[in-house]
């Protein structure tokens, strides 16, 4: 932490703009250093003992309460808005609806016309090259951008159009260039491995995930082919000593970004069975980014993605090896915790507690403490995956559902 010699001479020399500034940002690493470990701490305390004796089934009404709540009423059904500081509906938060209400079998109750009209109003937004494409949240990004975009938002809106019963036809031309042989290749070499690689890995899921859904869904066998060539690639370029992908995993944060990395990956070797290399790694990475308070992650208060990006692949491999299978248990439970020091008295979750969210676009952004769609979503998830490992918790005994679709929610016995 800076001397006060060495912030009295920043404010003489930033001017009266400048010693808000410094004065906001040192308030802002006190607060980090000091006082939100002492709230955490509290809120951990809180959690465990509200939800000691807790029946999933009273999460899920709030949640599935919750979820209503942000539902457009006007108009066809399906349509659905960020969070309650939102007025206009965005296909990203329909995408989440459907996924969260599938996992908590809520979908059963939908009539045969909400139904349709919810698969109908996705498959507008699908344009003629394929991708599923929200004009009311276009920005500089939506192009260019696969943590959010066009392209992410497309690997969601079949996830989500596959949860309610439809499908879409539309050939993806973003990948028809790897129907060469070679072309993948090249393309996973002149990714940015070195500076971004979990940019990277949101890139290679984005078009895995298209590559799998077309050879699954579209009968575009030579798909496979594809697909093969980008897991032969990705298995040599895969750090023997981590199990990861990237550089730099000798510190906290970089390591947390390699697993992070890794998860978006993983999803596309879980989701085709395909054999990974050094699991044991994996598994040491994953459980070493865990802090103190449950959460994965560098800030203690660990977001929505930092947290599944260790929980998911640490379940997925607690059915494949018994390698330190106690110490993934108790991990877990501790991460079980911390999800559900992230719900929300209203039913919904939020990104990272205490801290306002904008992901991608304003009209998908959420104020402090505000639940939100993605998060509820992510951390629904999270509940989700944890049960198939704790199955003794109150978790284990609720029938989840899952999607037989390539993404983020299948699973396989």
């Amino acid at each position: 932490m800076e001397s006060l010699k060495t912030i009295a001479r920043k404010i003489k020399k930033k001017g009266a703009r400048g010693t808000l500034q410094v004065i906001k940002t040192k308030s802002i690493v006190i607060f980090n250093k000091t006082l939100m470990p002492i709230k955490l701490q509290k809120l951990v305390k809180e959690t465990k003992e509200k939800y000691e004796n807790i029946n999933l089934h009273e999460i899920r009404e709030k949640t599935l309460s919750y979820i209503e709540n942000m539902r457009i009423k006007e108009g066809p059904y399906g349509q659905y808005k960020y969070s309650a500081s939102q007025n206009v509906p965005v296909l990203y938060a329909s995408c989440y609806a459907a996924l969260t209400r599938h996992l908590y079998g809520d979908l059963d109750r939908l009539s045969k016309k909400e139904r349709e009209e919810w698969i109908n109003y996705i498959l507008s937004f699908q344009d003629d090259d394929g991708l599923f494409k929200d004009f009311t949240i276009k920005n500089e990004i939506a192009e260019n951008c696969d943590w959010w975009g066009w392209r992410h938002l497309t690997l969601h809106a079949l996830m989500a159009l596959t949860a309610l019963g439809g499908k879409t036809l539309k050939p993806f031309a973003i990948i028809k260039p790897f129907s060469k042989k070679g072309a993948i290749t090249h393309w996973l070499e002149t990714r940015n491995w070195k500076n971004d690689p979990a940019h990277v890995s949101n890139e290679v899921q984005n078009y895995g995930t298209l590559l799998q859904y077309a050879r699954d869904f579209q009968n575009e066998t030579w798909c496979e082919d594809a697909l093969q060539e980008m897991y032969n690639w990705l298995d040599r370029t895969q750090d023997p000593k981590t199990g990861l992908w990237g550089n730099r995993f000798n510190d906290p944060i970089s390591l947390s970004n390699g697993v992070q990395t890794a998860y978006h990956i993983l999803l596309l070797y879980f989701y085709d069975r395909r054999p990974i290399q050094y699991m044991e790694r994996i598994i040491d990475s994953c459980l070493k980014t865990q802090n103190q308070f449950g959460g994965f992650g560098v800030p203690l208060n660990s977001s929505a993605c930092e947290d599944i990006d260790s929980i998911d692949p640490l379940v997925r491999f607690s059915r494949l090896t018994d390698y330190r299978k106690k110490d993934v248990e108790t991990a877990l439970k501790k991460a079980l915790l911390w999800v559900l020091v992230n719900l929300n008295p209203d039913g919904g979750f939020v990104f990272r507690r205490m801290e306002p969210f904008t992901y991608g676009h304003y009209l998908m952004s959420s104020k402090k403490n505000e639940s939100a769609m993605f998060p509820t979503w992510f951390r629904t998830l999270s509940l989700a995956y944890i049960s198939k490992c704790i199955s003794n918790s109150f978790l284990g005994k609720f029938e989840w559902q899952f999607i037989k679709c390539p993404g983020l929610q299948f699973w396989q016995e």
